[in-house]
């Protein structure tokens, strides 16, 4: 900020110093009003005039002319122009390379330099032309350089100079002149971000731009903003909730609910009146529960939501599921997994028959998992269906079934109908109840392989869950192949995290040893500096820790004859099973995440 004072300074006072030594006497012409030169007749005594005139100590206002072929009111404007528009830019790259991360400081000091350098020459150059080109220079090839270097950093949507952009700003220029131009959609991304939203069918069957019925409202730019920001911040869930005299919003983000901007009260129940309308919902309806769904559009992707009411005392609760339907399915070494656990999830995913199921709480990844596993299989040699609800990635080659539940549709019934169309591999979403419980057995007793997931907190508890759901013993003892128990962790932001040493408290009770271990890592401790990665949360992005149960021939027996819960943990054990803790010490020591979060998530 310091050098461009002394720079705007600099230049202000070369321009006044120009402008005084470019004003000078014409040359040739006499002052006028000055007598005329005594040329006949003169006084011997007299001292003779002066040549060409009257001779004037500084300037006269008669006699001063400003010389055009070196500075005149044209080069001074635009010079003047131009350096208001590059303090302005000179502002933006600060600012906008310091929340990037793109150099700041050597961005910094090309644009403060190349100014310079561009104001100072073009003040010397002898005509107005070349003037030009180096102002223009000094001031545009710096600027160019940033945006091709940051425009590489940045989705498509928020890249400065192209094509699209100068569209619409064009656009948004003539909109304020009055002038509406080009389609409704480029209209729309005007006024607005660069999202769209599409609403569902009353019918449940197609859907309807349900956009148009809402679109009028006042407060529809601010539904597009909502949804806008929360995908921006990677959130899985915005809970909208009412309140005496506000309506607060709160967002999860890698497991963790944060409070975002509330409002107020008026503008927040025609928020939940706007998302009602795109779901098909009653907005008349504000005391019984509701559910419905839509989706939007962009940058070429596809964004699915599924939104909940719950009438309140005070109002309605709205909670929105953000599931992005765009995404590609996951490998199993894109889940942070070890390459052991890789090879040993390989083999059981290539059985001919059997049946493996994640546990977990929700939101632990489990269905992510599993899609994991059917990526390690070849879809075009083998018949893979899947029975979901909702359906959340979109596999080539694949049957993907959505229950419906309205329309009577059920995991055990989708099951028994899937199973007359010669799968080789059936993946249920969700075992409920039973009766999917004990069909998914049969099937894989019957020569298929059966994925599916379990709401357990071990793999210890989910074997006894399956039999609490009345699967006879013998039934899940030949059926049952592998039991993959996970949670999800946070992630320390890999640009602002921070070493330090651990206590001999701390490691004891984390069941290291203090010899072996140097350093611990943790989110900043200052937070002076936000950090542009993690906006300043210290985490980004979630990594899986897993408890592998493999059934093997003892534990068959163990389960068939006599399912003790602490017999088959010590045979577990024994064949190598790992805890999730355990896991998750492996990362903590890596710098993956924290001992902290660690604590928070397994016991």
């Amino acid at each position: 900020m310091l050098a461009r004072h002394l720079f705007a300074a600099l230049v202000l006072f070369s321009i006044l110093c120009v402008q005084g030594a470019a004003t000078a006497q014409q040359p040739g012409a006499p002052a006028a009003g000055a007598p005329a030169a005594l040329t006949v007749g003169r006084d011997a005594n007299a001292y003779p005039s002066a040549p060409g005139g009257l001779f004037y100590r500084g300037s006269h206002p008669t006699n001063v002319v400003l010389r055009s072929s070196y500075l005149h009111q044209g080069k001074l404007a635009f010079l003047l122009a131009l350096f208001v528009l590059w303090t302005w830019t000179a502002g933006w790259i600060n600012d906008d390379a310091h929340s990037l991360k793109v150099r700041p400081d050597m961005w910094n000091t090309i644009v403060l330099l190349a100014g310079l350098a561009g104001f100072v020459l073009s003040l010397c150059c002898p005509s107005f032309s070349l003037a030009f080109i180096v102002m223009t220079a000094g001031y545009a090839i710096p600027m160019g350089l940033f945006v091709v270097e940051r425009n590489k950093r940045v989705p498509e949507a928020a890249r400065v100079l192209t094509p699209k952009h100068l569209r619409k700003v064009g656009l948004r220029v003539l909109a304020k002149l009055g002038l509406h131009v080009g389609t409704r959609e480029a209209r729309e991304s005007i006024s607005g971000p660069p999202i769209r939203l599409i609403g569902r069918s009353t019918k449940g069957t197609g859907e309807v731009d349900r956009s148009r019925q809402v679109e009028s409202s006042q407060v529809f730019l601010a539904a597009k903003e909502l949804i806008y920001d929360a995908i921006l911040r990677r959130t899985t869930d915005i809970h909208m909730e009412p309140k005496e005299d506000e309506t607060s919003v709160r967002l999860r983000v890698d497991g963790v609910m944060y409070p975002s901007q509330p409002f107020d009260r008026s503008t927040g129940d025609a928020l939940v009146n706007i998302f009602k309308v795109l779901s098909a919902m009653d907005i008349t309806e504000r005391r019984k529960p509701q559910d419905g769904s839509f989706r939007a559009e962009m940058e070429n992707r596809e964004i699915d939501f599924r939104v909940a009411t719950q009438g309140l005392q005070g109002g309605e609760k709205m909670v929105i599921r953000i599931l992005d339907k765009g995404a590609t399915a996951k490998t199993l070494a894109d889940l942070g997994m070890r390459k052991q656990l890789i090879e040993q999830i390989q083999g059981v995913a290539h059985q001919p028959h059997g049946m493996m199921i994640t546990c977990g709480p929700t939101g632990a990844g489990k269905s992510t998992t599993l899609y994991a596993c059917l990526q390690e299989i070849d879809a075009l040699e083998n018949n893979i269906i899947t029975i979901e609800d909702p359906v959340e990635y979109r596999m080539p080659s694949v049957t993907q079934i959505e229950i419906n539940t309205k329309a009577g549709q059920t995991f055990a019934g989708s099951l028994r109908s899937v199973l007359r169309q010669d799968p080789d591999i059936v993946m249920v979403g969700e075992i409920r109840d039973g009766e999917t419980a004990k069909i998914a057995c049969q099937a894989a007793n019957t020569g298929h392989m059966v994925f599916s997931t379990l709401h357990a907190n071990d793999t210890i508890a989910a074997l006894f869950r399956l039999i609490d759901l009345g699967v006879e013993p013998f039934l899940l003892s030949s059926s049952i192949s592998a039991i993959l128990g996970q949670r999800l962790i946070r992630k320390l932001c890999v640009d602002c995290k921070e070493a330090y040493k651990p206590t001999a408290d701390l490691l004891q009770k984390a069941g290291l040893p203090a010899d072996k271990v140097d350093k611990f890592y943790r989110p900043p401790s200052s937070s002076e500096a936000t950090c542009p990665s993690c906006n300043g949360l210290g985490y980004s992005g979630r990594v899986g820790l897993f408890e592998l149960l493999l059934i093997t021939d003892r534990l068959r027996d163990l389960i068939r004859d006599n399912p003790n819960m602490t017999a088959i943990k010590a045979e577990a054990r024994k064949n190598g099973m790992l805890y999730m803790r355990e896991e998750g010490l492996r990362l903590v020591v890596k710098g993956t995440t924290s001992i902290e979060e660690l604590l928070k998530v397994v016991k």
